[in-house]
């Protein structure tokens, strides 16, 4: 196991497209670390990096207390799973974990030892001798997980490992790697556009937007104390609700602008010249039957059993805002139906200039 330590990376390809800018982070010995971010936005280079497949165009990185900007990959002991898994379809599971042994020129009672125990820590033995054509989506995985933990890297890398896999067995195959990390605390690093998968996965998340760090915390504090606009809006499911308002007086009390209605603010002093945006996650909006309070109109309902998604509109034309609201059960709201919401004024998050959360005293 290692630390792994990334010190004001930057990655430019030659054609003068810019991937990465300016990253530090530090990844814990044994720790489960999540790279996540939209498509596109530098996670999978910066995971390439780290792995030795591309070349840092600036910074350091290092692995333990090795900077190995310049070594090979096979001289940085870490090992990678890919999105589409690589397997050699030619060879058998058992022949797919011995590979990198035998690349090694492992001695083959050691490496019948190494395959018989990464087998039997994911529970692939009776799978060891068919080909990845006769296995299924998760048992490939499996392999593909095996012939990475059989070299016994320092460093244990995941490139959306679980893309390929349908919606019931990625939460069978993510508890399991989640499990297996922390028998083994290895260091890992797992890269995922799927917030969910991060949430659940990783002892800490750093969110990557257009090749820039965002931020880099535990789940719990991502959701609940994001540090931008942009990673309140990407991390929750559904994302949380944030509309462009200014604090205004109403009675003697200050309000957020909501369209063309009026919000309560109440609870600590709020600065407010500098509030450009205001968000709530939809759990924290009530919803109720008439027009009282802020008034909104439903658009869409979606009834998911244990809970209702309502789509409302509050206001009309190029000004109104839509927002949706989590509501236990199945209330029966019906489109075009008038309804009231209420929001506590503690559950707010307000941004400033450049999307920046701000402080409320």
């Amino acid at each position: 196991m290692a630390r792994v330590d990334i010190e004001h990376v930057d990655k430019v390809y030659p054609q003068g497209t810019r991937a990465l800018s300016d990253i530090t982070l530090a990844v814990e010995d044994g720790e489960l670390m999540v790279l996540v971010g939209p498509s596109g936005c530098g996670k999978s280079t910066l995971l390439r990096l780290i792995a030795g497949l591309e070349e840092i165009t600036a910074g350091t990185l290092r692995i333990g207390d090795r900077v190995v900007n310049d070594l090979r990959p096979q001289e940085r002991n870490v090992a990678m799973v890919f999105q589409d898994y690589a397997l050699y379809p030619h060879l058998t599971a058992r022949g797919n974990l011995e590979f990198p042994l035998r690349m090694r020129r492992m001695p083959r009672d050691e490496m019948r030892a190494r395959v018989e125990k990464t087998a039997a820590l994911l529970e692939i033995g009776p799978l060891l001798d068919r080909l990845p054509r006769h296995l299924s989506g998760g048992q490939r995985q499996r392999v593909a997980m095996g012939r990475a933990l059989v070299r016994e890297p320092t460093v244990f890398l995941l490139d959306e490992p679980l893309s390929n896999l349908d919606a019931k067995l990625r939460v069978q195959v993510r508890a399991e790697i989640k499990d297996l990390q922390a028998r083994m605390r290895t260091t890992m690093i797992y890269v995922t556009h799927d917030q969910v998968e991060a949430m659940t996965l990783g002892d800490r998340v750093a969110v990557l937007d257009r090749g820039r760090l965002q931020q880099v915390a535990p789940p719990r504090e991502l959701y609940e104390h994001p540090t931008n606009a942009f990673v309140a809006g990407f991390i929750g499911n559904p994302p949380m609700n944030l509309f462009p308002t200014s604090v205004v007086q109403d009675g003697g009390r200050s309000a957020l602008r909501l369209a063309d209605q009026r919000l309560p603010l109440d609870g600590g002093d709020v600065p407010s010249a500098a509030v450009r945006t205001a968000g709530v996650r939809p759990e924290f909006v009530r919803v109720t039957a008439g027009d009282g309070g802020v008034r909104a109109t439903v658009e869409h309902v979606e009834c998911l059993g244990h809970e209702t998604l309502t789509h409302v509109r509050v206001g009309a034309g190029d000004d109104g805002v839509r927002l949706v609201a989590r509501v236990d059960g199945m209330p029966a709201f019906g489109k075009g139906e008038t309804v009231s919401l209420a929001v506590d004024p503690a559950r707010l998050h307000l941004f400033g200039d450049n999307g920046r959360a701000l402080v409320r005293a």
